[in-house]
């Protein structure tokens, strides 16, 4: 149990076992600052990137202190979007995983409130939720805090930017006021600094450095003439010079998402628009094609893609230039994760270079503004992404499994199971990924034969 950094920290044997077992071996420069400190009992402010390993942190924490015989919510986490309050919960549970007896339960919108209800009335020890689901689940008194020890505001510069304040007001006011409350965000605005010090007793401030190493991640700069046309322009230029597998562009409002999202698409590009105006399984559907390479494009906004934990992104496009220097960290931060090479490239107008010297100053070196690639290439044929998404009519409800999908698929005149790529099942509906070059075949071999010995409907989306 000594081959992992954590063994140094006073965490219960079961706790250093699974943290070796899943590899664990060394704490990020975050763990490192602030675990220490959680496991004092201190409270703590903690400002680290997406990926920066924040997530393992708290929740040793909040699973360090829990009492399992002790069956009523001990901990909880509050989140901005319900995509990172899965991902959160998902993490606990694995960090979890060699202690006996722990419920860990998600409360989120978009989700029927008296299916969670009753999931409740089952208990729980830890809560991980959005804060309008959780708030009104204490207000109809669904969810008692009476035995709350550990709370956690993740991502809590965005719950402010998403207009969650009152929310998280009428849920702190609930809660004892002799507990551990941890707070991490990305960036750390006034706001964040006036309600730390408001709802927080003495708290440790951990912060580590917001700017990537510039091995991982190519930062290039674009200047284009005033005007949607020549930024869009410059947009399809450095699509077809990189032609990346995934791509994140992000737009300053929503308007602009949905322009540039249909403009792209008109043209034949595989690109989606991911904005707050979605209803949620509209925005799982999205975020489903998008993770599993089956649309290769996707235009959204900083609070839209709050959350977002896209595995090998390869690039960022900032179509404009964030108004916030820490955004654009942010923005940049999502590409070149895990020690992988990323892209990340702006575009701005003369109008906005006062904020690229503020940026630069931020960064305290300068960045090279390139030309743009030859107008060639807006005569090449455009990237279309290397999958396909089947979506079949049966999820968790139905007891579907991804094995039950990976044998419907691959089984007599199937396809080969290198062409089936990631399968993710929700509570009525499934998705698998598959090769493009095969999708007709899969959608024939699913939509003519059963799964579980059931028949499902499927579509080709």
């Amino acid at each position: 149990m000594n081959d992992t950094a954590f063994a140094s920290l006073a965490l219960q044997p079961a706790l250093i076992e699974n943290l070796s077992s899943l590899e664990y071996l060394e704490m990020t420069p975050i763990q490192a600052k602030s675990l220490p400190h959680i496991l004092a009992g201190k409270d703590v402010i903690g400002q680290g990137k997406t990926g920066s390993g924040k997530t393992a942190a708290f929740s040793l924490g909040l699973l360090e202190k829990l009492d399992t015989k002790h069956f009523q919510v001990q901990a909880l986490v509050l989140c901005p979007t319900r995509e990172l309050a899965d991902q959160v919960a998902k993490e606990v549970r694995r960090l979890a995983r060699g202690i006996q007896n722990i419920k860990v339960l998600t409360l989120c919108g978009g989700v029927p409130f008296k299916a969670q209800t009753g999931s409740m009335e089952c208990g729980a020890h830890i809560i991980v939720g959005t804060p309008g689901r959780v708030e009104e689940h204490v207000r109809r008194g669904t969810l008692k805090l009476d035995g709350l020890n550990t709370l956690v505001l993740d991502e809590a510069d965005r719950m402010l930017d998403m207009g969650f304040q009152p929310s998280l007001d009428a849920i702190i006011d609930c809660a004892p006021q002799q507990r551990q409350t941890l707070l991490f965000s990305a960036t750390y605005p006034d706001e964040i600094k006036s309600i730390a010090w408001r709802i927080m007793t003495k708290p440790v401030v951990v912060q580590v450095d917001a700017t990537h190493g510039s091995d991982s991640i190519r930062q290039h700069l674009f200047k284009v003439d005033t005007g949607g046309k020549a930024r869009f322009k410059a947009l399809r230029l450095l699509l077809q010079q990189y032609r990346p597998t995934s791509t994140l562009v992000f737009c300053n409002t929503k308007k602009e998402t949905l322009e540039v999202a249909e403009s792209l698409d008109a043209l034949g590009f595989s690109a989606l628009a991911l904005n707050g105006d979605l209803e949620q399984k509209d925005r799982d559907r999205i975020l489903v094609r998008f993770s599993n390479k089956s649309v290769s494009i996707l235009v959204a906004t900083d609070v839209a893609a709050r959350g977002l934990d896209i595995d090998a992104l390869d690039a960022v496009i900032n179509f404009n230039v964030a108004n916030d220097l820490e955004v654009h960290i942010h923005r940049v931060g999502r590409t070149g994760r895990a020690g992988s090479s990323g892209l990340a490239c702006t575009l701005f107008s003369e109008s906005e270079q006062y904020k690229i010297e503020r940026l630069e100053a931020y960064l305290k070196h300068s960045i090279d503004i390139e030309a743009l690639p030859s107008l060639n290439l807006l005569d090449k044929p455009v990237y279309k992404p290397p999958m396909a998404t089947l979506q079949i009519g049966g999820g968790k409800k139905q007891k579907v499994r991804a094995g039950d999908i990976l044998g419907a698929l691959t089984g007599d005149d199937g396809i080969d199971g290198k062409q089936v790529g990631k399968i993710q099942i929700f509570d009525q509906w499934s998705y698998v990924a598959v090769n493009r070059k095969v999708a007709n075949h899969a959608l024939n071999k699913l939509s003519a034969g059963k799964i579980k010995g059931r028949s499902f409907r499927v579509f080709l989306m």
